[in-house]
């Protein structure tokens, strides 16, 4: 077992329930094929690093699907919000004697492996390392310990989240990653060479 664990927080790849907002202006058999491209990119980047993994499923976890059993424990999200669901997972992770925790969703391209070595890297000097998003939010949060402030009281989803929870950690060592771009809307996606493919047929 290693001491550093990354935590993905994935939907259930349902036609109708996924990158809802994308779904607006492509349909929701476009933004379910584009979920599942940006799962599997996800899965991808995630077996690239020698760190434990696990994935937490937003409804059911599912035995037989992209996540191989032998390589990711899996686990069902559980909270009230996401903020709630976050914590627990951390909360977790820090109680099955994990030292660095990390987690990411599963819905950005242009994250890289790179990216969440760092992460880990940086907490060996910092409190917290955070992934900011263009959209306000964050892509990835690591921690070493539970601060649960910063999963309280979250207008989760919009443009306030990153800004009220760097508020919350202004007495700890905060590390910025690069700022990437998620895949809410079609706008995120539309001059990005890798979604042509769904965008073009």
């Amino acid at each position: 077992m290693s001491k550093n664990l990354l935590m993905i927080f994935t939907r259930n790849p349902e036609l109708g329930k996924v990158k809802t907002r994308l779904a607006k202006s492509i349909g929701d058999e476009k933004a379910l094929e584009i979920y599942k491209f940006l799962l599997n990119r996800t899965k991808t980047i995630a077996e690239e690093l020698t760190v434990d993994k696990a994935v937490f499923y937003s409804v059911k976890v599912r035995e037989n699907d992209i996540w191989d059993a032998q390589i990711y424990q899996k686990f069902q999200q559980s909270g009230e919000d996401l903020g709630a669901r976050m914590q627990h997972a951390f909360e977790t992770a820090f109680a099955n004697g994990y030292e660095k925790v990390a987690i990411i969703g599963s819905d950005l391209y242009d994250l890289t492996p790179q990216h969440i070595e760092n992460a880990f890297e940086q907490l060996h000097t910092h409190d917290v390392v955070m992934g900011p998003a263009e959209d306000g939010g964050y892509y990835l949060l690591a921690l070493k310990q539970v601060y649960p402030a910063i999963f309280q009281n979250k207008a989760w989803g919009t443009e306030t989240v990153r800004a009220a929870t760097l508020s919350d950690l202004e007495k700890q060592n905060v590390f910025l990653l690069p700022v990437l771009n998620d895949v809410d809307f079609v706008e995120d996606i539309q001059d990005h060479p890798a979604f042509a493919q769904f965008l073009n047929s």
